[in-house]
């Protein structure tokens, strides 16, 4: 039988949102495309300081100065995933920790973290100036590919063991979310790539579009 977790640790894109990427979202709002950049991402060519300066450059070049307020109306019509109001009330009901650990963008992240009223949560984002526009850089709080790190203090701030912890992420760089001695769900993989690195590690995925499909792997069914 499943053992039911102290902590559930959630990525946001494409697993609490119905969106791959918060990221890709500006991308689309603009009308760029970030896919080399991303490749060079996922492959380690770039790190997750550069690629942030490397969007935003995109971004300013369609559009300079960019305000704020401009940034988050673009987020206006993401949509959380279908299930994930319902699976997070029901682990706070439960008892349990629920944290938000995210290489998106923090403007969009904390609204969803707010909506969802989670424990904790943390992501990536934007510095800004004076007058609210979007300064050339972008603020690395964690790495994408080292997000145990980040999961280790959370445990270790509250008070919780590695075998208490179950995160859950779509994408092969999630599988960092798996700190040594916790469980990992894949969740609704998109690329190709992602669904290889999940087979290969041998992690159980939920295919279908709605995060109540994890409950049996919570022990919650």
């Amino acid at each position: 039988m499943t053992t039911v977790p102290k902590v559930v640790v959630f990525d946001c894109d494409g697993v609490l949102v119905d969106s791959v990427s918060s990221w890709k979202t500006l991308h689309d709002y603009f009308g760029t495309d970030n896919s080399h950049n991303l490749k060079r991402f996922i492959e380690g060519e770039i790190s997750d300081t550069e690629f942030m300066r490397l969007d935003i450059r995109m971004w300013k070049e369609i559009q300079d100065p960019i305000y704020r307020d401009e940034l988050f109306r673009s987020y206006s019509g993401v949509k959380v995933m279908p299930g994930a109001k319902e699976l997070v009330t029901e682990l706070k009901a439960a008892g349990i920790f629920v944290a938000i650990v995210s290489a998106g963008v923090d403007l969009f992240v904390s609204s969803i973290a707010s909506m969802l009223k989670v424990d904790d949560w943390i992501a990536n984002g934007f510095e800004f100036n004076e007058d609210d526009t979007l300064s050339d850089e972008g603020i690395c709080r964690l790495h994408a590919s080292k997000k145990n790190l980040i999961i280790t203090k959370i445990l270790e701030m509250h008070g919780f063991e590695a075998v208490d912890c179950v995160s859950v992420g779509d994408s092969e760089m999630d599988l960092s979310m798996q700190v040594a001695g916790s469980r990992f769900i894949g969740f609704n993989p998109t690329r190709e790539s992602s669904k290889s690195a999940f087979a290969a590690a041998g992690i159980p995925v939920v295919t279908e579009k709605n995060l109540l499909s994890i409950k049996p792997y919570l022990g919650l069914e």
